[in-house]
């Protein structure tokens, strides 16, 4: 399947617009709910369609909204896949063939919502984030519906996704996805989504550790502006994740037919590893504050080192040009002006000074 180019960006582009980016909806306000208006700049769907059981798997890409109606038709487990919210009307279509609430369809073209579950009694829906990290972390909206018999995922159509796995997995003859319910595949794709955080939390690990070696290294200078863009970018993570584990608990806690105990096993596995990226992201932005308190102490010590060592040369200095002053005075009569070794004699007393000087800082330890 062939990918959309990801256009380049300008660095922090990424970071400053998901810190600063204003929160629009695609419909008016006080608008009837349920309206399918798509976000602005949102590329046209690609569009999969997985029927499976324990014995068959058949995977098809489809061209038109009309060819949906298999949905009705098949006896099999589906999965289908809609990434692009360009055409809301295979949005609507699905809608209408598996009887999907109108108020989480809206939902779904409302890119801005937080991870959470939502019982709408026919079905569940569910929002996650699935990240992605090139030049700086982007999240992006995965919506998903799980039914009796049928998994619908909506994604916002960046290029790529962390699904690689659960499809190889699916097509496998042997693979437990293709035993079990489509609970056990609702719960794949969200362990897809929270596992995809983890090499991302590794890189801002590896990036910590070689910005505190740096700053252990002798006169090494590391810019503020890095550990302050790895401590936002670390918060995005915090904020994305976070609700994850609510909305997970939310599945472990409540009673609902589309969740089976079996699923509940693995999904507390899910829960432990929202949990473990928690307690990593929290560690790594407290090495975030360390290290920029360490910087600041560093740049400190350095700037009192500047001030030690101008400080040494101006007072070695004032009393010499003290007695430069007082002998470079233009008064016709001054004691030793007409000395012949008058020259000589104030170049001595200036070195002894200045000798004497050096001593007493070098007596008192200052020059270490």
């Amino acid at each position: 399947m062939a990918r959309r180019k990801r256009k380049k960006r300008a660095p922090f582009q990424g970071l400053l617009s998901q810190v600063s980016k204003p929160f629009r909806r695609p419909s008016p306000a006080a608008g009837q709910p349920g309206v399918l208006v798509a976000p602005a700049g949102a590329p046209p769907p690609h569009v999969t369609l997985i029927c499976y059981d324990a014995s068959s798997i058949d995977e098809t890409t489809l061209s038109r909204p009309a060819e949906l109606e298999v949905l009705k038709q098949t006896t099999s487990r589906i999965w289908l896949d809609i990434d692009g919210l360009g055409e809301p009307v295979w949005i609507e279509k699905a809608g209408a063939l598996l009887d999907l609430h109108p108020l989480a369809l809206e939902d779904v073209v409302h890119v801005h919502q937080r991870a959470k579950v939502e019982d709408y009694g026919r079905q569940l829906f569910i929002v996650a984030r699935m990240p992605s990290y090139e030049e700086h972390l982007e999240t992006e909206q995965l919506s998903m519906f799980v039914g009796d018999n049928y998994v619908v995922t909506i994604q916002e159509g960046r290029p790529g996704d962390c699904f690689q796995w659960v499809r190889q997995r699916l097509r496998s003859a042997d693979s437990l996805l293709r035993q079990r319910g489509s609970d056990y595949l609702a719960y794949a794709l969200l362990d897809a989504v929270i596992d995809g955080y983890f090499p991302i939390v590794e890189r801002f690990g590896d990036q910590l550790n070689q910005l505190d070696e740096q700053l252990s290294e002798l006169n090494s200078r590391v810019p503020l502006g890095e550990i302050h863009r790895v401590r936002s970018e670390l918060l995005l993570v915090r904020r994305a994740i976070w609700p994850h584990r609510e909305a997970i608990n939310h599945l472990l806690r409540e009673t609902t037919p589309f969740i089976t105990p079996e699923a509940r096993i693995y999904l507390r596995d899910c829960y432990d590893h929202t949990l473990q990226l928690i307690d990593v992201i929290e560690t790594y932005r407290d090495m975030c504050s360390d290290l920029r308190d360490f910087q600041l102490a560093a740049a400190g010590h350095r700037a009192n080192e500047i001030m030690k060592v101008l400080t040494i040369i101006s007072t070695i200095f004032i009393p010499l040009s003290f007695v430069a002053g007082i002998y470079g005075m233009n008064f016709r009569y001054m004691p030793e002006l007409e000395w012949r070794y008058g020259y000589f004699a104030a170049l001595g007393l200036m070195a002894i000074m200045a000798a004497g000087l050096v001593g007493y800082i070098w007596k008192r330890g200052w020059f270490r």
